[in-house]
């Protein structure tokens, strides 16, 4: 069973992470889905090592860009260089060659590097000197950010990007409890964290074919359009969200239901994956901003709306 492999991959990545289950569901969902994601938290809580972590665990290639304000685009997507030896242009990929690529803290870097993403994440493919290459599958893009009002030399991401992001999740502090784990694994268990890979790249490519069967009915599908065309209307939000948006929620709900082993899906399911879907995408009015967040404000957006009653296998 799918839920199985999911808890093994809960398990295997606790080695090394822990308190993080949420997070590893999350982003099982949007790796099925060909989605990216946006991690967000003060330094030091995990962000590097889960995106490390979850790259070994699905047999993945893993690179790493650490963004500063002098990178250049060409530093990300890779160059054509001339070698004399044979007098010819020779590519040398950027490293976003890969399966899972961290973005680390991608809001320090300036805008056109930023934007030097665009393409990869929605195409999955790169240019490079007019050269347009594709990247192989499964590809997966994981930008990590620190809060932008409590840092200096950061640049916020475009709504362009920020609407790229299947889905955003902020990482928080661990418990008292997880923190004592962290200390005792890095105390006495360095030798038996080792993280074991739990899917291949094909077990991956036959969910994906998989996951499309989910069953959404009529009824969830009102439902769900409802609650997006609730953040179009609201007074408190100047942008809403896309239509882009409006398919990521469809498919994370297809996500929640799937790793849950079942065929359709349930309210709860939109209920559950709504906050992480939708929070990144819409963006406040001043005056919505002055007593809100965007997350209070899907919140409520989700408490205001009935939920269908006989929504589900059969709706």
């Amino acid at each position: 069973m799918l839920s199985e492999k999911i808890d093994k991959l809960k398990r295997e990545i606790s080695k090394v992470i822990v308190g993080k289950d949420m997070e590893v569901e999350l982003m099982a969902i949007s790796l099925l889905f060909n989605g990216h994601i946006l991690l967000e938290s003060v330094p030091g809580t995990g962000k590097t090592m889960l995106a490390k972590s979850f790259a070994t665990a699905i047999g993945g290639k893993f690179s790493r860009i650490q963004f500063t304000p002098d990178v250049l685009p060409s530093d990300v997507t890779g160059i054509q260089f001339f070698n004399p030896k044979v007098q010819e242009f020779e590519l040398r990929p950027g490293p976003i060659m890969a399966n899972i690529v961290l973005a680390d803290e991608i809001n320090r870097a300036t805008p056109r590097t930023q934007s030097s993403l665009l393409e990869v994440m929605e195409e999955r493919q790169v240019t490079i000197d007019g050269i347009t290459v594709s990247l192989e599958e499964p590809f997966m893009v994981i930008a990590t950010q620190n809060p932008v009002e409590s840092q200096q030399g950061t640049f916020s991401l475009p709504v362009a990007q920020m609407d790229r992001f299947f889905i955003k999740i902020e990482v928080g502090y661990p418990s008292y409890e997880d923190e004592i784990r962290i200390m005792q694994i890095h105390r006495r268990e360095k030798k038996t964290n080792t993280i074991t890979q739990v899917f291949s790249i094909s077990e991956i490519e036959q969910l994906k074919a998989s996951i499309e069967k989910i069953h959404i009915s009529s009824d969830l599908e009102d439902y769900l359009l409802t609650i997006v065309r609730k953040t179009r209307d609201h007074n408190g939000i100047e942008l809403g969200v896309s239509p882009r948006g409006t398919l990521a929620l469809m498919r994370a709900s297809q996500g929640k239901a799937f790793l849950n082993d079942r065929t359709y899906v349930t309210p709860e399911d939109v209920k559950a994956v709504a906050p992480y879907v939708l929070g990144h995408r819409i963006f406040l009015s001043i005056e919505g901003s002055l007593t809100k967040t965007p997350e209070t404000i899907i919140e409520e957006i989700l408490n205001s709306i009935p939920v269908p009653v006989e929504a589900g296998a059969n709706g």
